[in-house]
C-alpha cells in the first residue's frame, strides 16, 4: 500500500475496483484545514476521465502495469489476434479493448497495456496515425476548393473518414487514429 504522496504521472492505482490511471495531480496546502491532492485520472477500460480529490495520508492501491509492442495479424470472427515479436505468443483481444478498431490495418505495431500481476491484456493503444489508400469517394467538382468542405471517404481498412473535396478515390492519405481525422496526402 502507497499513499498520497507517492502519486505522480503515469501511475496505474486501483479505485473503486477499478483501474485507473493518473493523468494530472496536484498538492494543495490550504492555509486552512488539511491538506489534499486533487487528481483528474483516466479509466483504463473504458477511457472516462474522473476528478478525485485525497485528503493527506489517503491510502492508494498502486498497479503494476506493462506496455508491450504486439503486431495485429487478423480479425477472428469479434475478436483479433495480436502477437509478440519476441516469443511468437499469440493473443485473442475483444473489440471492446480497441479504441478504434476500424483502423487496424494488417502487420501494424501496436502497444498493448497489460496487468502485470496476473497477466491480462487490459487496453490496446493503435500508432498515433496510419497511411491508407481511398478506397470510395464521390469526386470532387473543379472549382470547389475555395472552401474547406469536407465529403465522406472509405479507407482501405473499411473505416469511413471526412477527406477534403480535392482527394480521390486510389489516393494515399494520412489518418489521425485517435480523432479519425484527415491530416494530409501522402506522395507515393
Amino acid at each position: 500500500m502507497a499513499n498520497t504522496s507517492d502519486i505522480k504521472n503515469g501511475l496505474c492505482i486501483k479505485f473503486n475496483d477499478k483501474l485507473y490511471q493518473i493523468i494530472e495531480f496536484q498538492h494543495v496546502k490550504p492555509g486552512k484545514g488539511p491538506a489534499f491532492v486533487r487528481t483528474k485520472m483516466r479509466q483504463i477500460e473504458t477511457g472516462k476521465v474522473l476528478d478525485n480529490t485525497f485528503s493527506a495520508g489517503h491510502k492508494i492501491e498502486p498497479v503494476r502495469i506493462e506496455n508491450r509492442e504486439y503486431q495485429y495479424l487478423y480479425q477472428e470472427g469479434t475478436e483479433y489476434v495480436f502477437m509478440n515479436n519476441e516469443n511468437y505468443e499469440q493473443v485473442n483481444i475483444p473489440a471492446k479493448m480497441i479504441e478504434k478498431p476500424g483502423f487496424l490495418v494488417e502487420g501494424m505495431i501496436c502497444n498493448i497495456l497489460f496487468h502485470a500481476e496476473e497477466e491480462t491484456p487490459l487496453v490496446v493503444e493503435l500508432p498515433i496515425s496510419i497511411i491508407s489508400e481511398v478506397t470510395y469517394t464521390e469526386p470532387g467538382i473543379k472549382g470547389d476548393t475555395a472552401t474547406n468542405a469536407m465529403k465522406p471517404a472509405t479507407i482501405a481498412t473499411g473505416a469511413e473518414i471526412r477527406v477534403p473535396l480535392f482527394i480521390n478515390t486510389g489516393e494515399i492519405i494520412k489518418v489521425d487514429t485517435r480523432t479519425g481525422l484527415y491530416q494530409e496526402r501522402v506522395k507515393s
